[in-house]
């Protein structure tokens, strides 16, 4: 009986350090995003953007989701949340991903969401500065 309970706590323990080591999935993620419009994709507002800000956002417990609640703590896609969705989100550290999104595509994922993938739109519930905000932060704490 002993033998089981010890089996079964190891088979359990087992599946957690694994799924947490491939939360965030591949590095470069492959996608097939749609690309943002043309006059989105070049745009780019992070120079009046305030980092401090999009960290309180990303980091909040509060209505929009936190974004940490999908893309983790670090940013590397393995938050508690993302760990059920398929394609698994962004990982904001791969920079074999990250090199190829510029920051107008990130805002217009932001506000839009992202079809075929579990990342909704908040463009209703964050205003265009305070994505503008997450981006900044995003970009200047792990996209390199």
């Amino acid at each position: 009986m002993k033998k089981v309970v010890v089996i079964s706590i190891l088979a359990v323990f087992s599946f957690f350090v694994v799924s947490a080591a491939y939360a965030g999935g591949k590095c470069p993620q492959p996608r097939k995003t749609k690309a943002a419009p043309a006059s989105a994709e070049k745009m780019d507002k992070t120079d009046k953007a305030d980092a401090a800000k999009g960290k309180a956002i990303y980091e909040k417990t509060a209505k929009p989701m936190a974004c940490k609640m999908c893309h983790g703590d670090k940013g590397d896609g393995a938050g508690k949340l993302g760990a059920a969705l398929k394609p698994k989100p962004r990982d904001f550290t791969c920079a074999d991903t990250m090199k190829d999104i510029s920051a107008g595509q990130m805002f217009h994922v932001i506000k839009n969401g992202s079809k075929g993938t579990g990342m909704v739109a908040h463009g209703k519930s964050l205003k265009d500065d305070q994505i503008w905000d997450v981006v900044k932060y995003i970009r200047s704490t792990w996209v390199k």
